[in-house]
């Protein structure tokens, strides 16, 4: 059994509630979540390495595959994308959304252009290098020290962004 199989069967659902969650039609999820899978296979027939770690790196990829999505609904609909947290507040509460919004909004536009590029796109840090003209070491520096910053926020809220 290849590693894309294996994937397919311990992450399908996973990945599938990933997109019902942020989707309205459970069709758009189910095909979303194929598109994914097919990713996985042809990286993987590619000859790449395997990801450390499978179920993160399909969370990447969905991540990616979602933002694509709604970029491609906006512009059919004739607006711009964006991120929008009431969808993000449907799975961890308008409170916990509300505060991420701003605590990223608060933040330097250097420090919350990285940020946002790496956890809403799903870039890497050369990507993000190469797109804002920058060294990557900068760009890894603005990243930590943004996280940084959203994370005492967060904690200065009484929010604990520790997980378990």
């Amino acid at each position: 059994m290849s590693s894309a199989e294996d994937a397919y069967r311990q992450h399908r659902s996973r990945i599938y509630r990933f997109f019902r969650s942020r989707l309205q039609s459970g069709d758009d999820a189910e095909d979303l979540t194929q598109r994914v899978f097919l990713d996985a296979v042809i990286a993987l027939s590619e000859g790449r390495n395997p990801p450390d770690s499978i179920v993160g790196w399909l969370y990447a990829v969905a991540q990616r595959r979602l933002v694509d999505e709604l970029r491609r609904r906006s512009r059919t609909a004739g607006h711009s994308a964006a991120w929008e947290p009431s969808t993000e507040a449907m799975t961890y509460g308008p409170s916990v959304a509300a505060a991420l919004d701003a605590a990223i909004a608060a933040l330097p536009e250097s420090q919350r252009s990285v940020v946002v590029l790496r956890l809403l796109r799903g870039l890497s840090f050369g990507e993000i290098s190469a797109e804002l003209n920058t060294s990557e070491a900068a760009v890894k520096m603005r990243f930590a020290r943004g996280i940084e910053t959203v994370r005492q926020q967060l904690i200065d809220q009484g929010l604990d962004t520790r997980s378990g």
